[in-house]
């Protein structure tokens, strides 16, 4: 079964992400794009480094030309915001990502791009999910529709290194001499912010580098347990800082100097800070449910909207395009710009990241603690339940007709339900129990005050479902 979740159908390779599913998908947004387009539609396609990546999207190409749209297929690796940005500058219909993300290596995936270069709403996710299966795949020669017009090779990544120069002051973080270290983690982002610092004079140390279908048997995901790689070599060169990008590039994790894991919530609280305060940046702010309380503190300093939307970029895609907005981030580490695309970009918060210690002239660990001691110290952590399906739907339905009155000695305050159960804790922790649409997994989300209380909540947490269910 084809099922689109957060961001795009993703699936395991010749598994359900077969050639033949792929073709599927692919005339499911060809009929899409024609139903709504105006004029002669043009779709823009690029992959990353997973294996097959770059077949699965001359696939996709094929399928889209037989319908008779052009298509601007790109002839190298590309990051997702790279795409989504070519998608906007070129003013195409639209995009297809081949990417699954910071899946497993086993994992494959199409993300369907709109126009304003960022993630399909859910309404156009809903209606290209209403055309699987309607008719059956139209595929033609590559050579053929090539020949023709139909399908043309282009190369995004100037333009897009263009716009990020023209959003970051790459001279003054080349300036800083500050020693960083960069991993892509073998994923679409490799040799990026190695070029465009190099450009200013700065050498940067780039770590897992190169293409490698099956990601060092890492996960490219740049959290906690994946990035003992990026740990070592902060140590081993005593870099001031690391960054790490997900296999396509759209997400963003950090290590700072001791070889501590800076989590993605916060990242957002350091980049907002620092946009409102020093870039002046205005407009108000997008949180997902999962994301930090920081984000709310911070908004409430600067007199600034805070927006919560359910988990998955789209929602914050969507409120990009109806208000002004600053920033928008969710807890996997994706984070939108204003002034950019309505988009994730690992990439762009790297760097940014990397300007803030240029401005400040500190460490990633004294820029932390100073924006700790503003708002109070904040911890987090998640952890993943692997269940059967039937047996992670029935765990979530008794929470909630049964809820918790208390976690870990604190009484619940509060029960949110925008997109999973949250219980918010009298002291002002929380703890969110989520299910996964694509996976069996139930997500378990934990903030608190300190790192003891987090660990207390969350292994009650862990203790309550498995013992339950």
């Amino acid at each position: 079964m084809i099922k689109f979740g957060t961001d795009g159908w993703r699936a395991v390779i010749s598994d359900d992400f077969t050639f033949e599913n792929v073709r599927v998908v692919a005339q499911a947004i060809a009929e899409y794009v024609k139903e709504n387009a105006e004029g002669q539609p043009l779709i823009a396609i690029g992959y990353d480094t997973r294996f097959l990546s770059d077949k699965y999207a001359q696939e996709c190409a094929k399928v889209l030309a037989a319908n008779g749209i052009k298509v601007l297929l790109s002839d190298r690796v590309t990051p997702t915001p790279a795409l989504s940005f070519a998608v906007k500058s070129r003013q195409a219909t639209g995009g297809i990502m081949v990417t699954a993300s910071h899946n497993p290596y086993q994992y494959n995936g199409i993300k369907y791009k709109a126009g304003y270069g960022g993630s399909a709403l859910p309404d156009i996710i809903s209606q290209i999910e209403e055309r699987l299966h309607r008719q059956q795949p139209k595929v033609v020669a590559l050579e053929e529709v090539a020949a023709q017009g139909l399908i043309q090779y282009f190369n995004g990544e100037e333009e897009y290194c263009q716009q990020i120069r023209s959003l970051v002051d790459l001279k003054k973080i080349a300036q800083a001499g500050h020693r960083v270290v960069i991993d892509p983690m073998h994923g679409a982002g490799a040799g990026f912010i190695k070029r465009l610092l190099a450009e200013e004079g700065m050498e940067v140390i780039e770590v897992r580098g190169e293409q490698n279908p099956l990601f060092g048997g890492v996960n490219p995901e740049p959290i906690r347990q994946n990035l003992q790689a990026l740990v070592d070599v902060v140590g081993k060169e005593n870099a001031q800082a690391g960054f790490a990008t997900d296999g396509d590039a759209d997400r963003v994790g950090a290590v700072d100097a001791n070889g501590e894991f800076v989590n993605s919530h916060i990242i957002y609280a350091l980049l907002l800070r620092y946009l409102i305060t020093e870039r002046k940046w205005s407009g108000g702010v997008v949180k997902t449910f999962s994301t930090s309380q920081m984000i709310d503190k911070l908004a409430a300093k600067y007199g600034i909207p805070v927006f919560e939307t359910p988990i998955g970029f789209k929602y914050i895609c969507e409120l990009f395009l109806k208000e002004d907005i600053l920033l928008g981030g969710e807890e996997s580490g994706g984070i939108g710009f204003k002034n950019h695309i309505p988009e994730r970009d690992g990439i762009l918060s790297s760097l940014l990241l990397m300007e803030i210690m240029a401005t400040y002239g500190k460490s990633l660990v004294e820029i932390i603690d100073e924006l700790m001691q503003e708002i109070g110290y904040h911890y987090y952590d998640r952890v993943d339940l692997h269940l059967k399906p039937e047996v992670k739907d029935k765990a979530m339905a008794a929470l909630k007709e049964n809820p918790p009155q208390e976690f870990a000695g604190v009484k619940v305050k509060e029960v949110l339900t925008l997109d999973g159960i949250k219980f918010m804790l009298e002291d002002g922790s929380w703890i969110l129990f989520r299910a996964s649409g694509t996976e069996p997994v139930v997500r378990v989300y934990v903030e608190a005050g300190n790192g003891q209380a987090v660990t207390r909540i969350l292994k009650e947490g862990k203790n309550r479902f498995y013992t339950k269910f």
